[in-house]
């Protein structure tokens, strides 16, 4: 595989949160438009990465890769200049601002200039926030807000979109609206790096995964031979 075909090169990346030690020589690549699933039990080390590869988490080493640039010890403003889109846990929508100023704050072409992802299409794709445009952020509720966050993302034009833990705690008919969305995203030829539970759902809709465990990759290959993997079950504690 060529360098230049990596839109997401990290190689040996070690990150720490003062004394303790998170992630420990971790490994991953992403192609450009393709999806990734990175899987493991609750503080193996995901999020860690996630943040990590976004600049935010300052105590790292290693190589961090970014569309062929060096991005080891870049800030997290500068990984989002090269087209970059974090929806993180939490949503982090903006509480005091409607759902039209959530959307059109963060509205921006692509690095080349592409604009596929107006503010009409991510009403389009979301009919629910078209239903609520004038409601402030903080009146919706969490599944609006997941799908405000991803809205938000889509406004950026990303050549990469990093989703968090999209469906955790909601309701299962968002859920399905959400992985509806997601799979939206990735036919559009956005890469896609997906944290999420459901370990089926993503393996059904990844074409690579990663397996951490205690900060260390155990598992990475096609997604359809790591769903077929005897130790996948134990390291995600099933």
């Amino acid at each position: 595989m060529a360098v230049a075909e990596l839109i997401v090169d990290a190689r040996g990346v070690h990150a720490w949160y003062g004394s303790s030690h998170a992630l420990y020589g971790v490994d991953l690549q992403l192609e450009r438009g393709q999806t990734l699933g990175l899987l493991g039990r609750n503080g193996m080390g995901k999020s860690t990465l996630i943040r990590t590869l976004l600049g935010h988490v300052t105590q790292r080493d290693g190589y961090i890769g970014l569309f062929g640039q060096d991005m080891s010890h870049a800030r997290p403003h500068e990984v989002a200049r090269l087209g970059v889109a974090y929806v993180p846990e939490g949503r982090g929508v903006f509480p005091n601002l409607t759902v039209r100023e959530n959307l059109v704050m963060a509205a921006r072409p692509g690095r080349d200039g592409r604009n596929e992802w107006s503010f009409e299409r991510v009403l389009d794709t979301f009919p629910r926030l078209r239903e609520r445009i004038g409601h402030l952020g903080a009146q919706l509720s969490g599944g609006e807000q997941q799908m405000l966050s991803i809205g938000r993302a889509l406004m950026t034009h990303p050549e990469l979109i990093i989703l968090d833990e999209a469906t955790e705690g909601l309701a299962p008919l968002i859920v399905a609206d959400i992985w509806r969305v997601i799979g939206e995203i990735r036919a559009s030829g956005i890469a896609t790096l997906i944290v999420d539970r459901d370990y089926r759902k993503v393996l059904g809709r990844a074409d690579r995964a990663v397996v951490l465990q205690k900060g260390e990759v155990v598992l990475a290959g096609a997604a359809q031979e790591i769903a077929g993997s005897d130790a996948l079950a134990g390291y995600l504690g099933l």
